[in-house]
């Protein structure tokens, strides 16, 4: 068994007299350690896939098994606690607290977690061991970004589950937070899924998702991926 597995998933959303088809029996597999690339359009169902493999939302039918587990099956007191100890977010906009430094705002992260790092040194890891008592106001896109990954990735998390994290950012800057978060795949053996409708980067990928329409199109394995840094786009 992979250590992801997201077999034939159904997401409907009811909306009064309408029904929304989110996923229509979407299939993928990750393994331990690998960095997935989602790749889709708005509205081919790639967020909502990520929403459910980070217990943020309910499949309404199929099985997502992550380390041996349906967290379908999970009540939802066992649904805090695998979002709490398991999974790291990191999102397009950072969702930072403004009124706590970028030390803090890791620290405040680390305290749902058993088994988290040391919060001075994940902000060291991703080049902001001078920024520690800056408030996010002070602070440019890509180091707020940087932040939110190091609150991410202090958790000691599984899984870091990323929706468009360069979305908000210009090009340079985009390209070092995808290196970050490759390098923290390698170095840390982190599982990473990282949400995009940008195809160049397809080739980082250790494993390629395609989504179109709901459903998965297209997955392959990438046997050789290319250092971000050499990807042009």
């Amino acid at each position: 068994m992979s250590y992801i597995e997201f077999r034939n998933v159904r997401k409907e959303y009811i909306m009064g007299e309408t029904s929304i088809l989110a996923l229509r029996d979407a299939s993928f597999h990750v393994e331990k350690g690998e960095l997935a690339v989602i790749l889709g359009s708005s509205g081919a169902g790639k967020t909502t896939a990520l929403n459910i493999l980070g217990g943020m939302d309910r499949a309404t039918s199929g099985s997502v098994i992550v380390d041996g587990r349906d967290i379908v099956k999970l009540n939802n007191r066992d649904l805090v606690t695998y979002r709490r100890h398991d999974i790291g977010f990191v999102f397009q906009f950072y969702n930072l607290v403004p009124n706590l430094t970028a030390l803090e705002n890791v620290e405040f992260a680390t305290q749902v977690s058993s088994n988290a790092l040391d919060p001075k040194q994940t902000l060291v890891n991703v080049g902001l061991g001078d920024r520690l008592d800056n408030f996010p106001s002070q602070l440019s896109g890509g180091e707020q970004q940087r932040v939110s990954i190091a609150r991410a990735v202090a958790k000691n998390p599984k899984l870091l589950l990323c929706d468009e994290p360069t979305g908000a950012l210009d090009y340079a800057t985009g390209k070092q937070v995808l290196k970050l978060l490759q390098d923290t795949c390698r170095r840390d053996g982190i599982t990473v899924l990282i949400i995009t409708h940008n195809t160049a980067l397809a080739p980082m990928a250790d494993r390629l998702i395609r989504f179109r329409s709901g459903q998965v199109i297209e997955e392959k394995t990438n046997p050789s991926p290319a250092d971000i840094e050499d990807i042009e786009w």
